[in-house]
């Protein structure tokens, strides 16, 4: 486990020194004067820079322990939400454009995806198997997902990207993440299943059931960060956590989206203590294990909008808010100057 520096603590101090400065009273922006500190400590810089580039990449998969009725919709709805991103069409598109941020989609395990340009099928591995049945991932299928996270936001850094947000689309997908969950705090089903898509009373029970499957199945492997992950994730949440983990290593801060995403953000912490530190959660959704990630992980959500959507688009709405933050501390006068 390689430890990461948090961002600097002086220009965090000379940040919180700013604000303090400036014409309003002190501490009357409230969380947007710490998020503007944040920025400024990431980017070691006082007064931040504008946050010009905001990139949101989006990791699709399928996942075979859709086929136990663990969602409200058919694993066909991954495949054309990859069409609609690339369309311009999607949730998440609309919410980048309001807030000037860029999408973009990698394929790491959706079926039969024709018609898109070469560049998303890329980092292609597979889908995931069925966590209650066998590992969602060979060892070396993961070492490929989480290596091609790494080149995705290392490639994003190189081209100026100020701020990285990591998106996820696959129908069945917050059933391996509660499970992740579930196996990383030592909870069991009931304690993290949500209606993800919105399913009834009884597929709830049946998703419940499939997490304490895939928990007993792995028993105390669940231990280690990279065995869970083979065994209880999938190629698309390997690679996001591999992006995380890539741009906090390369000084490049991440919002972090809800569950899937906030479960990722614990796995990238895990393997590279003092992740969090460069990390904020945009939002909470609606799914009880993203209230239990964030805490675990000390992350405060910007937005508390009961939105369920994924794809990023809870992160990318948060942005709006720290650019605002970010201006604040730029272009409020100083007192001293009235």
């Amino acid at each position: 486990m390689t430890p990461i520096a948090p961002p600097d603590p002086s220009v965090l101090a000379a940040a919180r020194s700013l604000s303090d400065a400036q014409a309003k009273p002190t501490g009357a922006l409230g969380r947007l004067e710490e998020l503007a500190a944040w920025v400024a400590a990431c980017q070691g810089v006082c007064p931040p820079r504008p946050l010009a580039d905001v990139r949101v990449v989006v990791f699709a998969g399928d996942h075979e322990v859709a086929a136990s009725g663990v969602s409200a919709y058919p694993a066909e709805v991954t495949l054309a939400m990859v069409h609609g991103i690339l369309a311009g069409g999607a949730g998440v598109n609309a919410l980048a454009r309001a807030v000037g941020a860029s999408v973009a989609v990698y394929d790491l395990g959706v079926r039969s995806l024709e018609g898109v340009p070469a560049e998303v099928r890329r980092f292609h591995v597979g889908p995931a198997r069925a966590i209650h049945e066998q590992d969602a991932l060979t060892p070396e299928q993961l070492d490929a997902a989480m290596d091609a996270g790494d080149t995705i936001a290392a490639e994003a850094i190189a081209e100026g990207a100020q701020l990285l947000i990591a998106g996820d689309l696959g129908i069945g997908n917050t059933t391996p993440s509660a499970a992740l969950l579930a196996a990383s705090l030592d909870l069991r089903g009931a304690d993290v299943a949500g209606r993800g898509t919105g399913i009834d009373d009884k597929k709830l029970a049946g998703k419940v059931a499939v997490i304490d499957q895939a928990l007993d199945r792995i028993g105390d492997r669940a231990r280690d960060p990279r065995q869970r992950l083979a065994a209880l994730g999938s190629a698309d949440i390997a690679a996001a956590v591999g992006f995380i983990s890539g741009a906090v290593r390369r000084g490049v801060p991440v919002v972090v989206d809800g569950l899937i995403a906030s479960v990722e953000a614990l796995l990238a912490d895990e393997l590279y203590p003092g992740s969090r530190a460069w990390m904020v959660a945009g939002h909470r959704s609606t799914e009880p294990g993203c209230e239990l990630a964030q805490t675990h992980l000390c992350l405060t959500p910007i937005l508390d909008l009961q939105m369920r959507l994924g794809e990023g688009s809870g992160a990318v709405l948060s942005v709006g808010v720290l650019k605002a933050a970010v201006a604040a501390l730029r272009e409020v006068t100083l007192l001293a100057d009235l």
